[in-house]
């Protein structure tokens, strides 16, 4: 009886680490995805311009601006969460987050107080990107670390699940708005209230996180005495080549992320000539196939390995992205519809394993740190600006499928890298 008991009290903590895991990424990304959905508003408010076509690049230039500050929010609570626990880490983490989205929401535009509006947009954007720095290593981390032998990869796949679930909130959000109010209401109050909502999700998220006792790995090196008490050096130092490792697998896993879930949506209403309203729906209805998707992945990979599939998901934009444009600036919503359903649905092939993935790579003392950084530097540089890429080769080589290039781009270098990493799913969390 005892035994039993215990097993089900070590399945109710698993079980609430989950939810108090996935939270944060829900609300975090449930903010970027509306302020991506609602790009074309927000640029008419923030941004003015006579020039649509600038505005656009201005607007997708702040999203990018968010994840400057990543690397550096991964540095300072990947520290703190190496050194003090996750659990700490990521309650503070999700604090920021919480009044950062209800900042965005309660901001004035650029008709009511002039440059001063885009100037706080861009602030808050930062701050933003500082906690986001810190979510998406700690969570990842979190879960893998709370997840028994053989069911890392499920386990750890909810960590993308709440990433796509936020996205999809954000879409459902921004696809109803635009579905029940008129575009005149919309642009004048509509769009801030997914951005003030956020504030409940956010308080409810930290009250679960400062609730739950920190993973079993953490408070064994604890116990033993093991805790780093310089992980950044660590992880730049000893770990340089596993850092390094994470840069080259996220290349892949942020382009195809930022331009099917967040680029698609605008690239199809510009190019495809489909009405916003149904944009919206295509890329609700694709995003409800990823979150369905990504568990499932995630458990295949505890049976068959992380890199088929890793590869299975590179490999198959290497070859699918140029056809895929073509399709999805067709000007048929039927084709486009199936452009960004298959983009996504190749992409759940890498985001399933992914968290598992990284988190095998490092030791539990420098886990948070180092993979924070290897993932935030090149989620920086390539995936927040992947949508004001895009935008810029088509408006340099006058292609609208020159967007296409950089997805095969990314995931060639990626599908090299997963090549050479050895395999880690049959092997124990170091």
């Amino acid at each position: 009886m005892a035994s039993a008991s215990l097993v089900v009290s070590a399945e109710a903590q698993r079980n609430r680490a989950i939810v108090a895991g996935t939270i944060g990424n829900v609300l975090e990304w449930f903010d970027f995805g509306v302020y991506a959905y609602f790009v074309p508003v927000i640029s008419q408010l923030f941004f003015p311009s006579s020039d649509p076509l600038a505005s656009l690049l201005l607007t997708f230039a702040v999203f990018g601006v968010g994840f400057v500050m990543r690397p550096v929010g991964s540095i300072l609570f990947g520290i703190y969460g190496d050194r003090y626990g996750r659990r700490k880490a990521l309650s503070a983490v999700i604090f920021l987050m919480a009044f950062s989205t209800l900042a965005i929401g309660l901001l004035p535009t650029y008709q009511q107080v002039g440059v001063l509006a885009p100037t706080l947009l861009v602030i808050i954007r930062l701050l933003q990107g500082l906690s986001a720095g810190g979510e998406w290593g700690g969570s990842t981390s979190y879960l893998v670390e709370f997840a028994p032998e053989g069911r890392r990869g499920f386990i750890g796949s909810w960590q993308q699940v709440s990433v796509g679930a936020g996205f999809l909130l954000g879409s459902l959000s921004a696809a109803f708005i635009n579905q029940v109010m008129t575009h005149d209401a919309v642009v004048s109050w509509g769009w801030r209230i997914p951005f003030i909502l956020g504030i409940v999700v956010g308080l409810l998220g930290a009250y679960l996180r400062w609730r739950l006792s920190d993973t079993p790995k953490f408070t064994e090196i604890e116990e033993h005495h093991e805790i780093s008490r310089a992980p950044f050096t660590e992880a730049i130092t000893t770990y340089w080549r596993e850092t390094l490792t994470i840069f080259g697998l996220t290349l892949h896993n942020t382009v195809a992320y930022y331009i099917p879930i967040v680029y698609m949506t605008s690239y199809i209403i510009t190019h495809s000539h489909v009405s916003p309203s149904s944009a919206l729906w295509i890329g609700t209805a694709c995003l409800t196939v990823f979150v369905i998707l990504i568990p499932i992945w995630g458990a295949l990979s505890d049976r068959i390995g992380r890199k088929p599939l890793l590869l299975l998901s590179a490999g198959g934009y290497i070859i699918l992205s140029y056809p895929l444009f073509m399709m999805a600036s067709s000007g048929s919503f039927a084709l486009a519809f199936l452009a960004q359903l298959t983009m996504i649905v190749f992409l759940s092939f890498f985001s399933g394993p992914a968290p598992a993935t990284y988190s095998e790579i490092f030791p539990t003392k420098v886990r948070y740190t180092a993979l924070s950084i290897g993932y935030n530097i090149a989620v920086a540089i390539f995936g927040g600006f992947a949508p004001f890429i895009a935008t810029w080769l088509i408006k340099i080589t006058g292609n609208p499928l020159a967007p296409a290039y950089y997805l095969i781009a990314a995931a060639l270098i990626t599908f090299l890298v997963v090549l050479r990493i050895k395999e880690t799913a049959f092997s124990p969390l170091k």
